[in-house]
């Protein structure tokens, strides 16, 4: 026998226990802090606002600002937010709104300002104010505190330098830029410029030390080189990441963290969620109707959303913590929907509805085009040609010139061709005399002309670019030896005896060998001084006579010794406009025959000049883009076949900065030559042979250096 007990609770203990156990339960949320309200105010004429928590804070929270968009972040750990809406609107002076979000046991408090704009906190209570300093050029605020802080900034600059700036990997293989700033109230601003990164700190400025580039590369993250550097009044980071990936930027106290993370791909997602920059939301439904769907997430985003009759269907889907337009764009490529945006309303309906009702749109406003009323606007252009712009306008349908032929459109309707801006019923005339043009065309047609007409009619900036064609040559040469010869009895004494020695005259070193003075016939040949003729040289002579002065020796030394240095410097230089190739040349021709098909022979001309054929391309940074092309000829020996030609000849491409110099080129030559002559046997003699041998020794250096500066004119002189 089975016997069963029960307990029964009399009705007011089980009240009882019930509130025990809820009170318990609401122990631990009651113990943890959290911000209850958020009210913005004006004190004094400053802007205030103030945070009310649950309890009082020990110490103020930690923030950061960001120039754009404006914005000042305060985070509050161990706090939560009890807040029924996310988002207060506040629009009083600088501030617009303030967002509260909740991330864990941390929350963050955003404040959403027109302009940016320094603070400072304050704990009163179980209340945080946050006083924000005035702005320059927004209503309710003054001007004067702005200034005396910009006095301040500048009567202690020290407080705006920054301290360092480093690069860290983190475990998951993302990089981590440190910049340690002056204060924890210094401005920040951080905006993606393509595959770029930068960030800008206002008013600061940076150390020798840390203006550099960083190659971190090597760490195995997204970021490849990190550039810091001084621009103006601010400093700047440019951070180049490669692949795909996603940054983020936060601070803590005075340390500013900029954070790039790899983007790996997830063959089990959906999307893969690029550019998709929504807030993020979660959806989880069974079975749902498309129209609730789509309303669910107008509520979410705060647009008006639109839907055609036509849209119809469920579906089921379960996103976590994805982009509201990710969201969207999955739901509508799955039923096949398309959307158009127009201000903050959205028009959902079936891809196919959406083509027809703007083919059909278009359609019609041809046939208006077709009906309208046409005119005619002239136009005077200052600095386009006219009939440039004709050729532009027409798709090249001016005289002298074929006009494209229309094409076909479905339906039968003729197209306008490609290239042309104005209608089929639209002409351009130029006019050369006046350079002024006549357009005839619809008003809407010849308002787009008129808009590009004052994008095309402007100056074109101009370059003066500067060669110089260094050529410097050195020369050493030197000459050395001893001439020792004897004759008969002299004619003129009469009586017997033999002359020894000579006198000798020399050129510059580099003379060609063998290019010497012609010996008397009583000298032997060979061992004279091989000295090149065309050049005093020093002498040296001693003569000795014996008894009854029937003979004499005679001992000659000669010596010479050149050292010739020159330098030519050639300086084309011409003025041209940008992307216009410019030539300036100098030079001789020379005539020379040429026989001809039938045998008979004709004079022809081969420059030997100084040419300079460039054009330059400014980039928008300033610097300047050069295609050069230099040459120096110069007019070298004569031939047979008629005057040589010593070419020097240089073709590239170099990109330079504006006002500098670079060299695009160099050609070096060293031609040394060393000889020796000598009697056989008398100049092999140890000592005594140097009596009967000579040497001689040349070198020539070369050089030839090529110098282009180029600078982008500010007015319509050239100044020298």
């Amino acid at each position: 026998m089975n016997m069963r007990y029960a307990w029964r609770v009399p009705q007011h203990w089980r009240h009882c226990l019930l509130a025990v156990f809820g009170l318990l339960a609401l122990m631990p949320v009651m113990a943890q802090n959290a911000i209850e309200s958020v009210t913005g105010s004006l004190q004094g004429g400053s802007e205030v606002l103030k945070i009310d928590l649950r309890q009082e804070l020990s110490v103020s929270p930690t923030g950061f600002t960001i120039q754009t968009p404006a914005r000042i972040a305060l985070d509050f750990p161990g706090v939560v937010s009890s807040m029924a809406r996310p988002t207060v609107e506040v629009n009083q002076g600088n501030l617009r709104s303030v967002t509260v979000v909740q991330a864990g046991d941390r929350t963050r408090v955003v404040l959403n300002l027109k302009q940016a704009s320094g603070y400072k906190t304050q704990l009163q209570g179980k209340s945080v104010l946050v006083f924000l300093e005035p702005s320059v050029g927004v209503s309710g605020t003054r001007a004067a505190p702005t200034a005396q802080v910009s006095a301040d900034n500048s009567a202690n600059p020290v407080q705006n330098v920054l301290k360092d700036v480093d690069f860290r990997r983190n475990v998951d293989g993302a990089g981590r830029v440190i910049v340690t700033l002056p204060t924890a109230q210094a401005g920040v601003g951080v905006q993606q410029q393509g595959q770029t990164l930068v960030v800008e700190f206002p008013g600061a400025t940076l150390p020798e030390g840390l203006r550099r580039r960083l190659d971190v590369s090597d760490f195995g993250t997204p970021v490849q080189t990190v550039s810091t550097f001084q621009a103006g009044d601010r400093v700047r980071m440019v951070i180049e990441p490669k692949g795909q990936w996603e940054h983020s930027a936060y601070q803590s106290d005075d340390q500013f963290v900029v954070e790039v993370k790899p983007l790996k791909a997830d063959p089990g997602k959906l999307s893969p969620g690029v550019g998709f920059t929504g807030q993020k939301l979660s959806l989880n439904f069974q079975n749902i109707e498309v129209r609730s769907l789509l309303q669910v997430i107008a509520d979410f985003t705060g647009f008006n959303v639109v839907t055609s009759d036509s849209v119809s269907g469920s579906v089921t889907l379960r996103l976590l913590d994805v982009p509201w337009d990710q969201a969207m764009d999955i739901i509508l490529r799955a039923k096949g929907l398309g959307v158009r945006k127009a201000g903050n309303v959205l028009w959902i309906a079936p891809n196919e509805e959406i083509l027809t009702k703007e083919k059909l749109e278009r359609e019609s406003r041809v046939a208006l085009d077709e009906l309208e009323a046409v005119q005619t606007q002239s136009f005077q252009l200052n600095y386009a040609k006219a009939v440039d712009v004709a050729r532009q306008l027409m798709g090249a349908a001016i005289p002298g010139l074929a006009a494209p032929a229309p094409v076909a459109a479905p339906g039968g309707a003729a197209r306008v061709p490609s290239g042309r801006i104005l209608s089929l019923r639209g002409s351009a005339i130029p006019e050369v005399r006046t350079n002024q043009l006549f357009v005839t065309d619809i008003p809407s047609k010849i308002e787009q002309v008129r808009q590009l007409i004052l994008k095309l009619d402007i100056p074109v900036r101009q370059v003066l670019i500067e060669a110089r064609i260094v050529e410097a040559e050195d020369s050493f040469g030197k000459a050395l030896g001893v001439r020792l010869g004897g004759g008969g009895p002299a004619a003129a004494a009469g009586s017997g005896g033999y002359q020894f020695g000579g006198s000798y005259s020399a050129t510059s070193a580099g003379a060609a060998a063998g290019n010497f003075v012609n010996l008397p016939a009583a000298f032997p040949s060979g061992v004279s001084a091989l000295v090149p003729t065309g050049a005093s040289a020093p002498a040296f002579a001693v003569s000795i006579f014996g008894e009854g002065a029937a003979r004499f020796l005679n001992l000659e030394i000669s010596a010479l010794e050149a050292d010739n240095k020159g330098k030519v410097v050639s300086s084309p230089r011409v003025v041209t406009a940008d992307k216009t190739k410019a030539l300036i040349e100098q030079g001789t021709e020379l005539p020379y025959q040429m026989a001809t098909a039938s045998g008979a022979t004709s004079i022809a001309f081969r420059k030997a000049n100084l040419k300079l054929e460039v054009t330059p391309q400014i980039t928008p940074e300033g610097n300047i883009i050069l295609d050069l092309d230099v040459n120096k000829d110069t007019v070298g020996q004569t031939t047979p076949a008629g005057f040589a030609i010593d070419t020097k000849h240089v073709q590239t491409q170099v990109l330079v900065e504006n006002g500098g110099t670079v060299v695009i080129g160099g050609i070096f030559t060293m031609d040394e030559t060393e000889g020796e002559t000598k009697v056989p046997f008398f100049g092999d003699l140890p000592i005594m042979g140097n009596l009967f041998k000579s040497r001689n020794k040349k070198s020539i250096k070369k050089e030839m250096l090529v110098f282009i500066t180029p600078k982008t004119l500010v007015d319509k002189t050239v100044s020298r």
